[in-house]
């Protein structure tokens, strides 16, 4: 654990190498593109290689696919209090998605002159649910679950070969996912993103992955949509004299478990007191946690205790940052909430740990993070919709806009345009003929 004091020599240069964390590193993309490369050039044949390659797992073509049938059978071994939690969590996930979804709308702004939006729901998505080290269950939920609240048709779920635990089957069916494919990592994505003989490719790619997945979707951009480029997992939590250190603690290991060692706990604190009651905390809980290697990486490298003078430097600090999870745990967390200009998400109050975000408390947990939130909102209901504009004028109004069509014409040289407005008009079309 590194920590650091306001005003003291080497403050400002350890928060901007803090500030400055990439996404991935450059080598993930190089090995992306290699892969996307093959997949596109050989489909399914590169995707069953890569199968074995990197997930020792031998399938054909006709294998790639889980019936949902199977799935049903693998998830009826999951007891009846975890399925109860689950279709709970997804009935708060989805209603916060029906709450925010887009709505069309066309109205009058000027004599003759209706705007407006039409949101029409994707037809096909994939989403990413991640294997690794422990069942993100709750990934299901708040990707496919948002997506179907959203009104997709078709939600393609791909996992890495093995990821058939009963609780993540149950969620992708309560979810609403119409296949399941059983391919992970970069070459999964990239087959969903280009398509192969077997495998139809989506509108849009959504959901958390390691380095290397990032990379790839930060590759695919354009031909596919994507949600966002997110790294590994993080924290920031705002304290003061006010703050329980053992929550706050709690709160910070809660990322530092995540897998790869590369996440990130920070704690920004004006009462500087707290920077070792909150250090001894989190020592003391680590002793009693299972991921201990995963948390000891990042105990050693990626948590920050940070005292300054005020509410203000603190928030400061934590939009410069931007971190993915935001957690206000001060006297008003209301006001300093205020001062915050990038998150991902902000959870106010000592009792709103970053694990209700995770879960269950409705917003996706599909993050910006590596100082994104800057750039990227987390995925959103609307993130599952094509939005066009609509746009409708009446002679009349054509007629008081047609000078300001045929000026813009003629300032960018491009007379067909201009033509194209004016020519409707009585008046110019009279000049014309």
């Amino acid at each position: 654990m590194y920590k650091l004091v306001y005003g003291e020599p080497g403050f400002e240069k350890a928060l901007r190498s803090l500030y400055e964390r990439p996404a991935f590193p450059p080598e993930a993309e190089v090995s992306a593109r290699t892969i996307i490369d093959a997949v596109r050039a050989r489909g399914d044949e590169a995707v069953a290689e890569f199968a074995e390659k990197f997930d020792r797992a031998k399938l054909t073509p006709a294998e790639f696919q889980l019936p949902l049938s199977e799935a049903r059978k693998i998830a009826a071994a999951l007891p009846a209090a975890d399925k109860l939690a689950i279709r709970r969590a997804l009935k708060q996930i989805q209603q916060f998605a029906k709450l925010t979804k887009p709505r069309n709308w066309m109205m009058g702004v000027r004599p003759g002159v209706k705007v407006g939006e039409k949101f029409t729901p994707m037809e096909r998505v994939g989403v990413y649910i991640p294997g690794g080290t422990a069942p993100l269950v709750s990934t299901v939920l708040h990707t496919a679950g948002i997506a179907k609240a959203a009104g997709v048709k078709e939600i393609v779920a791909i996992t890495p070969p093995g990821n058939t635990h009963p609780a993540v089957m149950y969620a992708m069916l309560q979810a609403g996912v119409t296949e399941i494919w059983r391919l992970g990592g970069v070459y999964g994505v990239a087959a969903l993103a280009v398509g192969t003989q077997s495998i139809k490719k989506v509108e849009k790619i959504c959901g958390p992955g390691n380095a290397y997945v990032t990379a790839a979707k930060k590759l695919l951009y354009g031909e596919v949509g994507i949600d966002l480029v997110a790294g590994p997992s993080e924290i920031l939590v705002i304290g003061d004299k006010s703050t329980d250190p053992e929550f706050a603690a709690a709160d910070l290991l809660s990322q530092a478990e995540h897998g790869s060692g590369l996440e990130q706990a920070v704690f920004v604190t004006t009462d500087r007191t707290m920077l070792d009651k909150v250090e001894a905390a989190v020592l003391r809980q680590r002793d009693t946690l299972k991921r201990q290697a995963t948390i000891d990486k990042v105990l050693a490298n990626g948590v920050f205790l940070i005292a300054v003078p005020d509410e203000k430097t603190a928030a400061e600090v934590a939009s410069s940052y931007a971190p993915e999870h935001l957690e206000i745990q001060t006297e008003n967390p209301e006001r300093v909430a205020k001062m915050i200009t990038a998150a991902g998400a902000i959870f106010l109050g000592q009792w709103t740990p970053e694990s209700c975000g995770d879960f269950c408390a409705g917003p996706s947990h599909v993050l910006p993070t590596a100082g994104s939130a800057k750039k990227f909102n987390g995925l959103e209901t609307v993130s599952f919709y094509r939005r066009t504009s609509l746009v409708k004028y009446t002679e009349a109004a054509l007629r008081r806009d047609a000078d300001i069509i045929a000026r813009f014409g003629a300032m960018e040289q491009l007379d067909a345009h201009g033509r194209a407005g004016t020519i409707r008009t009585a008046f110019f079309r009279g000049k014309e003929s």
